[in-house]
This record gives C-alpha cells, structure tokens and sequence, in this order.
C-alpha cells in the first residue's frame, strides 16, 4: 500500500499501521535517550559481526533480524532501526504483542512512573504477562476482528485463559495446530533464559503471529509467498504519526477497533520474489522492544515468570 509519493520520496503503512521501508523491512523511529540508543546498543551488540559471545548468538534466532540504522535523506538526524518484517511470509497473519515479565518498569525508574505502571495493569506482579493488542483473522466473514490494550488490561487470573483462546479462535475452531507450535516455540526462548544469567528484560514483549488463511489450514503442505528483495537506498516520508514501536502494538492505527469490531481483509506489500513456505513456519515467536534491557548478575526471575505462566495458560487451553 503506498500512502503517499512525494518525488523521490516513498513509504508504507502495514495493514497494522507500521511503518515499512521500500525494502520491506521494518522501521523503528528510535525513542529519546537514554531508551531509544540503549535499545540500538543492545540490538549492535547481539549482531555484532565479530560476536563470539555463544548466549548472544543463540539469542539472535529469538529476535527480528536487524539491518542496522536508517534515516531518510530529508532528516538525516531521524534514525531509525531497521528490523525484519517477521509477518512478511504470511498471507493472513494473526498477530499477538505479549509483555512479559512480572513488572514493566526497570530498577532506574522513578517511584511516580512505578506507581503508574503498576496502575495500569496492578495483575502484573501475579500474571506474569498483558496482552498488549491482537488482530484475529475471521475466515467466515474473510475479515479481521482486533483488540487493543484496554481489553488486555480488562482480563483478570480467571479469565486471560479466555483472552488468549480468543487469539486461537477463527470464528469457526480454536487453532490448536498454532497453539501446540507456538509453545515449542516459547518453550526454546524459555530455555535460552535459564542458561543465561547476564541480562535482564523489562516492558518486554514477545510477537506471536500465525497463518491465518484456510488455505494453509486445510492441508496445503506449501504455499507460495513473495518477499521483499533487500535494497540499501529509499528515502521516508511521514504522515502525521510517529511509530516508535513495531508490529502489533499499534493494532487500531489502521483498524480503530477496540474491543472486537471488524476491519480490512489485509494484504501483502512490496513483494518481488518467491520462495517456498511450508507448514513448520507456519506460526512465528520473536522477542521485540528492548528498550529496558539491563545488566545483570543473576537469572531472569520476572521474565522466566512470566513465559511459564503464559505456557501454562496455553497448555490449559489445549487440555480444554
């Protein structure tokens, strides 16, 4: 979808209203320090080309690949992070942002911006994860039905079993097939936590997204699928909005749908060339928002916390 041509300048909006250069990948305005560079330091160091660090290089298969910083030529001093586009491959994705861990404010914040936080979702501490927002693929009505963070923030201990099924229904049957990867999936994530004692992630979130299209459901073992061709020049425009973070968190840009009204069918962009897909990369799980990621010198309780809960809340509704 082009939004707007100004001569030589280009951009696009996914259908989930994020920003996404000509190539294909997405953009990631960086935040105001100290969040914004401690974010970009994190994802440099994790892709490091001489990185021989064997934690972080097991970590990159968890995380969007990144292509390192951008900025269009009228504002050279506006960077941006570059970073794959983990929905590019699906024809209908169904995508969940999950913040995960038992808190969502790092141990450098203030106690106001605590006690905010903690007001926004006080199950957190209990829980271990919010659903931030969620756009479910309908294949009776061919349409997407979208939740945002006030629905999130509305689910209690007795009923986030309910939220996440939400995700998994298609109108017709709970996607089970999607549920049992995607815990493979949280389960491998799972594993790099507990070997790894020397970082610590808050107001962290894991992308969930599965193929949503009936066509890949009912039996297809390939499909075939474009995806953009890498290109290292194009210039940006934006619209009115700035888009600080990727991918699911801004679900009603697009699709102003709060709490389960209906949008677009969706499409894909800017494709070019095809390759095969099959039904193991039918679902995805990646690691985003790194802007709270601290040194440390011990276990990640709050977020290991918080991926268990959330495994046993999908086990439970495959059990269901």
């Amino acid at each position: 979808m082009i939004i707007s041509v100004h001569r030589v300048s280009v951009f696009w909006f996914t259908r989930t209203g994020v920003l996404q250069h000509p190539d294909g990948t997405i953009l990631k305005q960086l935040q105001p320090p100290p969040r914004g560079p401690r974010e970009m330091l994190f994802y440099k160091q994790v892709y490091d080309k001489d990185c021989t660090d064997v934690g972080l290089l097991d970590l990159q298969k968890h995380l969007p690949k990144f292509y390192g910083t951008w900025a269009p030529r009228e504002s050279p001093h506006e960077l941006y992070l570059k970073l794959e586009n983990v929905t590019q491959r699906f024809l209908r994705p169904c995508i969940m942002d999950v913040k995960i861990g038992r808190r969502s404010y790092d141990p450098f914040a203030s106690h106001e911006k605590r006690e905010q936080q903690i007001r926004k979702y006080p199950l957190m501490e209990d829980i271990g994860f919010l659903l931030l927002g969620m756009r479910v693929y309908q294949i009776n009505s061919e349409s997407y039905i979208t939740y945002d963070q006030l629905y999130g923030r509305s689910l209690g201990k007795d009923t986030v079993e309910n939220g996440l099924t939400t995700f998994f229904h298609n109108g017709k049957d709970i996607r089970r097939d999607a549920i049992s990867l995607i815990i493979s999936k949280i389960k491998s994530i799972l594993r790099w936590f507990e070997s790894q004692t020397r970082l610590h992630f808050y107001a962290s979130s894991l992308l969930l997204v599965y193929e949503g299209s009936p066509h890949r459901v009912n039996g297809m073992k390939h499909r075939r699928v474009e995806t953009e061709s890498q290109c290292n020049h194009g210039s940006l425009t934006r619209s009115g909005r700035t888009h600080s973070q990727p991918y699911c968190t801004d679900l009603s840009l697009s699709e102003r749908n709060i709490n389960g009204t209906r949008g677009g069918s969706g499409e894909n962009i800017g494709m070019k060339h095809h390759k095969e897909v099959g039904l193991e990369e039918g679902v995805e799980v990646k690691m985003i928002d790194f802007a709270h990621v601290f040194p440390s010198d011990g276990p990640d309780e709050s977020y290991m916390y918080g991926l268990r809960n959330l495994l046993s809340n999908l086990e439970q509704i495959l059990k269901d």
